[in-house]
């Protein structure tokens, strides 16, 4: 029985923990008004026929806090570089000199820091919903093993033991809404 419950424990925690990553990697997407290389993941370039992500075609670097640099591989690359940012429709507007696209990244207004202070507020929702199913799924293990034998003592210390790592990993989830906010809010 105990092997059942260490697994039960184990595999509970591994899930909780995914939905931790899970919410880094969305807050990462969600632009705190600082120029980053992550707001232009998402960006395809046509390459000789193929779309490809903007990483494998040029350098993403960031100068400074308002400015993203893009120093592509090849020259005659700028003309597609700029083509797929546009149409990843960012809300950036590319300029060229030559030699490299460079992205001025605007100030956030007020108004647009709150929509995103929503956003990170729904994802770090979304997350906490997904760690509570990962309790009650725990818990449902655990009745039946208690049903199969495992004595009433040892299944509610379980579920304690459960109830403990959901609270640890909401708190979690909380600390880092409170950071993604306080980054999105200030100017």
């Amino acid at each position: 029985m105990n092997e059942e419950i260490n697994f039960i424990l184990d595999s509970t925690k591994e899930s909780m923990q995914a939905a931790i990553g899970h919410l880094e990697k969305k807050l990462l997407n969600i632009r705190a008004g600082k120029a980053s290389p992550a707001m232009l993941g998402g960006v395809m370039v046509e390459y000789y026929g193929s779309p490809t992500p903007l990483n494998q075609v040029g350098n993403v670097s960031t100068p400074d806090a308002r400015t993203i640099s893009i120093q592509p591989f090849e020259k005659s690359l700028i003309p597609e570089i700029e083509k797929g940012i546009m149409v990843a429709n960012l809300g950036f507007n590319p300029m060229n000199n030559g030699e490299s696209v460079i992205i001025n990244v605007p100030p956030l207004t007020e108004e647009r820091r709150k929509d995103l202070a929503k956003q990170a507020k729904a994802e770090a929702e979304d997350s906490k919903v997904g760690v509570r199913n990962d309790r009650k799924n725990a818990n449902n293990e655990i009745k039946k093993l208690e049903k199969d034998g495992l004595s009433e003592d040892m299944a509610k210390n379980t579920e304690l033991d459960v109830q403990e790592m959901t609270n640890i990993y909401i708190k979690k989830i909380d600390e880092m809404l409170a950071n993604k906010e306080t980054e999105i809010m200030t100017v």
